[in-house]
């Protein structure tokens, strides 16, 4: 079997060198791996815990997804997330749970409802859609323990036509309440996540005001927000004000540059800055990487994760 590190460095060799900001970085004091690593005490690559989702590095790793977690580690980064989680065997899954368990890395976020990301409508309040949110907790928590996942992400759905906003509100709040019980006791925390109008049109939860008040109404240690801060620019702007008014609410966030949910550099927001601001704050959150990327192949992997390494904090 090739040995892993010989597999990345590799794998990287051809293209490292084209990557912005790489040139004679590659390497550490060591000379054990082919990426940078900083001169503090941590041992980490990263400051802050960013987390790439399958598929971002197969052009260096493969298809597999236990090869796709040994190059994420070795590339340095501490966690993944993974939306389609539910959907992988129980095998895989196992896989999935040994290699991260390996490598001592953290899962993220996989997506609560088998029936689409944003079903149920809890904003209609029928019973119906209410018990299929419910029994989609129920489901997920032994998804949950097996891959040792703390976080769930759920959407509250569309909005409700014909029914009063305060009303949608109470629905889902109360839908939130149940959900929520169902999780408590497993120390599984699902997490809210408000998305754009001009991605996804109609659906309920879009701005931090709102997340808020919905948090504020569960109170539940199991209900709380996922910031992703692509959507949150596109939908409101204001970011590190929103962050601070949300920040004990905000146990998980996302990223990914607007326009064109791409790495941090590509667009407009100035990543450099947010994260200053969230390490100064003391953020050990995961920061989940769901977003594109602006260059193919191999390349753009490696691009890529220069791109992290020139927006995260010194």
């Amino acid at each position: 079997m090739l040995d892993r590190r010989s597999f990345v460095a590799a794998g990287v060799a051809g293209v490292a060198g084209s990557a912005m900001g790489m040139g004679n970085q590659l390497g550490d004091p060591q000379g054990q791996s082919p990426w940078p690593r900083k001169s503090d005490n941590t041992g980490n690559t990263f400051t802050l815990d960013y987390a790439p989702h399958f598929g971002m590095f197969s052009h260096h790793a493969g298809e597999d997804p236990v090869d796709q977690i040994d190059f994420m580690a070795e590339a340095g980064f501490r966690s993944i997330e993974d939306n389609g989680m539910r959907g992988r065997s129980i095998e895989e899954q196992q896989r999935i749970a040994d290699a991260l368990e390996r490598h001592d890395m953290r899962m993220g976020v996989f997506v609560m409802n088998m029936d689409g990301a944003w079903r149920p409508s809890l904003t209609t309040g029928t019973e119906d859609e209410r018990q299929r949110f419910v029994q989609n907790a129920r489901d997920s928590i032994e998804v949950a323990k097996r891959v040792n996942a703390n976080w769930i992400t759920v959407v509250p759905g569309k909005v409700a036509e014909g029914i009063p906003e305060a009303v949608q509100t109470a629905n889902v709040v109360e839908s939130l309440k149940q959900a929520a019980g169902v999780l408590e006791e497993h120390d599984i925390t699902m997490v809210c996540e408000p998305l754009n109008w001009r991605d996804h049109h109609g659906l309920f939860l879009r701005f931090t005001p709102q997340s808020i008040a919905i948090m504020n109404a569960v109170d539940s240690p199991s209900c709380k927000i996922l910031q992703d801060i692509y959507h949150q620019q596109a939908s409101e702007g204001n970011l590190i004000d929103h962050m601070n008014a949300a920040w004990d609410l905000i146990p998980y966030f996302q990223v990914g540059d607007n326009p064109g949910r791409r790495e941090p550099g590509t667009g407009e927001i100035n990543y450099t800055n947010v994260f200053k601001h969230m390490n100064e704050r003391g953020c050990d959150a995961i920061i989940g990487m769901e977003h594109g990327k602006s260059i193919g192949g191999k390349e753009g992997e490696v691009a890529l994760i220069e791109a992290y390494h020139n927006v995260d904090p010194a």
